[in-house]
């Protein structure tokens, strides 16, 4: 199994204020923005300075900023979201972590995202590397598994 580590999440309650502390006070550089209407939220990637090159060619790792719209406050912990990590092949990769007894929490429904957590509860997202594969079974019918 291959894997690559891409961002840690966090949730922000007031995007302005995060964006002054890591960008204008520690110096973080906004690489993209993502803004969901329907979603209502907006993510926004940042980069250490050192890393810049390598962050607009997705090889190295940011930090994920999570501004949900209709929060402002969150409870301690609840603030970090989860480590993400690319992976060559969702499938397998679900299928080789279930054969060593983890539990997926989030299936690759969709060919592209799935969620495990660790003996801590730390959520951990598992992306497809390119393109989304094609939905297949089992993992189409697979239902969540707890909070991811």
């Amino acid at each position: 199994m291959s894997l690559q580590y891409l961002h840690t999440m966090i949730r922000v309650g007031n995007l302005t204020a995060a964006l002054d502390f890591f960008c204008d006070k520690l110096g973080l550089i906004e690489t993209k923005r993502y803004d969901n209407e329907r979603g209502r939220f907006t993510l926004v990637f940042l980069s250490a300075p050192l890393d810049l090159d390598r962050a607009k060619e997705d090889k190295a790792p940011l930090i994920e900023l999570t501004h949900n719209w209709d929060e402002s406050e969150y409870t301690s912990g609840r603030n970090f979201g989860h480590l993400a990590y690319q992976v060559d092949n969702i499938y397998e990769t679900c299928q080789a972590l279930m054969e060593k007894g983890v539990e997926i929490n989030r299936p690759p429904r969709d060919g592209h995202m799935a969620f495990i957590k660790s003996p801590d509860g730390i959520s951990i997202e598992l992306l497809q590397k390119g393109d989304h594969l094609e939905p297949e079974e089992p993992w189409v019918s697979m239902e969540n598994a707890g909070s991811w």
